[in-house]
């Protein structure tokens, strides 16, 4: 259980560090991610006035349908066109990411990379 918290105060303090400069705008709001073991989950986040914009995750209706686990890159890249279409739909082409203390690397990579083909600038 110790290692458990030791990455968790560890992840903490990366986000801690990312979110003194990465804010939210209402025309150009924040992407921030969250993974879990199971699921993926991405908003659009306007911090002026504290509100979610735009939200997609493994859960989402329109991903119920999908076979398989739903915590891995492929889903994640799913989420990330979602997203990414939704915001476009919502009016917004450009954002600011916020990996929220996780490395730039596997399912957060994914749903960047399909979050920009679907036409999100960041």
């Amino acid at each position: 259980m110790a290692k458990t918290n030791q990455r968790h105060a560890a992840r903490q303090r990366r986000k801690a560090h990312i979110r003194k400069v990465v804010r939210g705008t209402p025309d150009r709001p924040r992407l921030s991610v969250f993974r879990s073991s199971n699921h993926i989950y991405a908003q659009l986040i306007d911090d002026v006035s504290g509100r979610t914009l735009v939200a997609a995750s493994s859960l989402s209706p329109e991903l119920r349908s999908e076979e398989g686990h739903r915590g891995n890159r492929a889903m994640a890249a799913k989420v990330g066109a979602l997203i990414g279409e939704k915001a476009i739909a919502a009016g917004y082409t450009e954002v600011r990411f916020d990996r929220n203390g996780y490395l730039y690397h596997g399912r957060v990579k994914a749903l960047a990379d399909a979050a920009r083909e679907a036409g999100l600038k960041f």
